[in-house]
């Protein structure tokens, strides 16, 4: 089928195996291709566009099993098949700006049947192609980005390269449950290739049900649904949507309002502020009531919001911590809704994880290993605790016993770090971990340690000298960055790769200068200036992009971050398309995280990259002077927080004050684990799924879910733990991030930060920078400069 908008091609079946855009000169596919899973060795033809999985009488039913009727036409296609005692249909039926596909359920006998689970294939080109040519996927490859809702479920499905035009599914008709994804993935890691990682996600409406086994159902949720389907005697019922292209992020919501979709903003993250809700004008006059639902220890609280609308805003106090789901009810009968989460105090957050840090993960002299901090692990992410105690300690002197906590970290970096990941303690000479090699990322996690260590006082410290750590730091990063001083390919490729010492390279390299530590800074800063410069000069192949996966958000968030701050701002601008597409947008603030899927074999926050490529954001959009990064970047660290808030009541794992967990899987259900469907953990749990994890994890899984994380905090304490910004929008208005505007005086507006230790206001339009470390401050909108603050 074909008009002036798409052209559909199905296989044999009825499935769609091609969806291209008409307007699209790069006559991307996208949907999942058959031919490219034969061509990689991935047998998922069951999950193509349209295939489906149903439950009922207690039994399971796929429908590659059967073999549909297919009624073809010109402009339309049905695929129709029998299982058992039910029909199921695919209808596809072209307009000119949009495809609608219509799916039907029905009941072919004169009793009762219960759906007990019924989820339908949209496979979405959501793929990490097996493919050194990095520009097919950025290019032709999609990150699909949910907001599930009763009655407005839309999926924003958006090239990797942030160019246009990209695919947007949106619901029209009927209620549905939520979307969940299936991971087919080969990691060859252990065979010393790199890149060693592809694979894709195949994405399933959810319409009744999900969790055919109740025991692997997250039971906690009490946001999304999992209602079974009750048909009676000849019922029919009917799912619609609609595809149709959009552009950007605006546009997206321009084109659901358009299905008659609500839109409302809202803040993903409230502290000790206020809630407000923007919604649009015409879905404000069908409004019969808004409620604002969260549980307690005891049950579910509900909260009457419909009074405080006032025209298309909604303002409100928030009581009681974690998730908060508000639903929209209107006089059509149908429901939208968002999802938000509410922390008392991140300032708190942070203090209670270094506490618990130290208390909890250091092992000491006894442990084994000694001086290490549990979770102990191989891959030098696992270091991160410690660098977040230490910066903790440095921007806050309050901090509850900090010369004690600064002298455990020092002891573990000296007696544990230098001696297993060097030979005899020679930073030239790492050692062999994995095996017949070692994995020269580690050791940018390694001089990270040694710097922050640096810039502590010399009374404070025990073992050695702030210089001493200075120079050690230096070593270290110039066997991380330099290929010369590596024998091994690998080891001089990977050395060239940039990895998340981008966020502390200035600071060092300013550092051993002020030190007078001339040669160190010399050898650093050259290689530096050499991997900035030819990342630069191959900005437009996107080769930063590919790390040991094909295609990375922990490649080209670096890479982003580094070019605008080493002065490359065309260059940082093509790798800020990568990061503007990988960052995502919902009415869910856990699905405005940036794409990635790996460690939990579904759509995720993971905190470390997930953290690391906000703050790459917010770094970039601050040099680039671009509001949409920044944003990105912001909306992005309210879901890298969920993973160390206590106060969550949604997810199975619950975590004590001061604990975290790396990975949150926002995939409801996670097809290949439904044990973990919305839920925290650590990578170590897939251990029984064998493989590779059996080798990744050769202790199994121990419980301990945060053994890569802390390095992300510091990149955030960096970042937006310290700076808000304020710009005029594109209507004119002025606009604050990682803050809010709580008082208008005239032309003057006084803003409140939101950072936990707030040093840095900056003024997008004019350059200005007031470094003051005060909670507000206040504006002048004529002038275009901060006037004076409030103590």
């Amino acid at each position: 089928m074909d008009n002036k908008e798409f052209l559909v091609q199905q296989s044999h079946r009825g499935a769609v195996t091609k969806l291209q855009l008409k307007s699209d000169s790069s006559a991307m596919n996208w949907v999942i291709d058959p031919a490219y899973l034969a061509e990689t060795g991935y047998h998922d033809e069951d999950k193509l566009f349209g295939e489906f999985t149903l439950r009922f009488n207690e039994k399971n039913y796929n429908s590659i099993d059967y073999l549909p009727e297919i009624k073809q036409g010109a402009d339309a296609c049905q695929v129709t098949f029998k299982i058992g005692d039910v029909r199921v249909s695919n209808t596809y039926k072209l307009h000119a700006r949009d495809l609608q596909w219509n799916i039907a359920l029905e009941n072919m006998t004169n009793r009762p049947i219960k759906i007990e689970n019924f989820g339908v294939w949209a496979s979405f080109a959501y793929i990490m192609f097996r493919d050194l040519k990095v520009q097919r996927n950025a290019n032709q490859s999609a990150a699909v980005f949910p907001s599930i809702s009763p009655n407005y479920t839309k999926l924003a499905v958006v090239r990797r390269d942030n160019t246009f035009p990209n695919l947007g599914l949106y619901q029209t008709a009927r209620s549905m449950q939520s979307v969940g994804t299936y991971n087919e993935y080969c990691n060859r890691f252990f065979e010393n290739v790199s890149p060693s990682l592809d694979g894709m996600l195949f994405h399933q409406l959810v319409l009744a049900g999900g969790y055919p086994n109740a025991k692997q159902a997250p039971t906690d949720d009490w946001i999304y649904s999992r209602k079974t389907l009750n048909l009676s005697g000849r019922q029919e019922k009917n799912w619609e949507f609609r595809l149709a292209s959009f552009t950007n992020q605006d546009n997206f919501y321009e084109v659901a309002q358009r299905y008659e979709h609500p839109y409302i903003q809202f803040a993903p993250l409230v502290t000790n502020t206020t809630q407000k809700l923007v919604l649009d004008e015409d879905s404000t006059q069908h409004i019969s009531k808004i409620t604002d639902c969260y549980q307690t220890k005891k049950n579910l609280e509900y909260q009457d919001l419909t009074a405080k609308l006032e025209g298309r805003y909604l303002e409100y106090a928030v009581s009681g911590g974690g998730e908060h789901q508000i639903i929209i009810e209107f006089d059509n009968g149908k429901t939208d809704m968002i999802v938000f989460n509410k922390m008392n105090s991140i300032k708190q957050l942070l203090r209670q994880r270094a506490d618990y840090i130290i208390e909890h993960a250091y092992l000491g002299p006894e442990g084994t290993p000694a001086y290490g901090f549990a979770p102990i692990s191989n891959q030098g992410e696992s270091i991160g605790k410690m660098n977040f105690v230490i910066q903790e300690c440095l921007l806050d002197p309050t901090v509850k016993n900090r010369a004690q906590k600064i002298r455990l970290v020092e002891e573990s970096a000296v007696k544990y770090v230098r001696e297993k990941w060097f030979e005899n303690g020679d930073f030239r000479r790492p050692r062999k971990l994995y095996g017949d090699f070692y994995r020269v990322m580690d050791l940018e996690y390694i001089a990270h340690l040694y710097f922050l260590l640096s810039q502590c006082d010399d009374q404070v410290l025990r073992l050695h000298t702030a210089k001493d750590y200075l120079k050690w730091a230096a070593e270290v990063l110039n066997v991380r960055v330099n290929p010369n001083l590596h024998e091994d390919p690998r080891g001089k490729a990977e050395a060239q790769m940039l990895g998340q010492y981008f966020l502390y390279v200035e600071d060092l390299l300013e550092a051993l200068k002020a030190k007078g530590l001339d040669k160190e800074e010399r050898e650093i800063e050259t290689a530096w200036q050499n991997t900035t410069e030819r990342i630069a000069k191959t900005s437009n192949q996107l080769s930063a992009a590919v790390t040991e996966h094909f295609y990375d958000n922990a490649g080209f968030g670096p890479a982003a971050g580094a070019l605008a701050l080493a002065g490359y701002s065309h260059a940082s601008r093509i790798y800020g398309e990568l990061l503007k597409a990988n960052i995502g947008y919902s009415n869910d603030f856990r699905a405005q995280s940036p794409d990635r899927w790996w460690e939990a074999l579904s759509y995720m926050i993971h905190s470390l990259w997930g953290g690391v490529t906000a703050a790459s954001a917010v770094i970039t959009g601050r040099e680039l002077n671009d509001p949409a990064l920044i944003k990105a970047g912001n909306r992005a660290t309210a879901a890298v927080l969920y993973m160390y808030d206590a106060n969550a009541t949604t997810t199975k794992r619950k975590l004590k004050t001061g604990e975290a967990a790396s990975t949150y899987s926002i995939a409801g259900p996670n097809l290949n684990r439904p044990d973990l469907s919305r839920d925290r953990f650590g990578q170590s749990v897939f251990y029984t799924n064998g493989g590779i994890f059996s080798k990744l994890f050769p202790n199994g899984y121990t419980g301990e879910d945060d053994w890569d994380m802390g390095e992300e905090l510091v990149a955030y304490l960096n970042g937006l733990g310290q700076e808000t910004y304020v710009f005029q929008n594109k209507n004119g208005e002025m606009e604050v991030i990682n803050g809010q505007i709580i008082a208008k005086e005239g032309l003057k507006i006084v803003i409140r930060s939101h950072a936990p230790y707030p040093t840095r206001y900056i003024d997008l339009d004019s350059g200005n920078v007031l470094r003051k470390n005060v909670d507000e401050v206040i504006y002048d909108t004529q002038q275009h400069c901060f006037e004076s603050e409030k103590e």
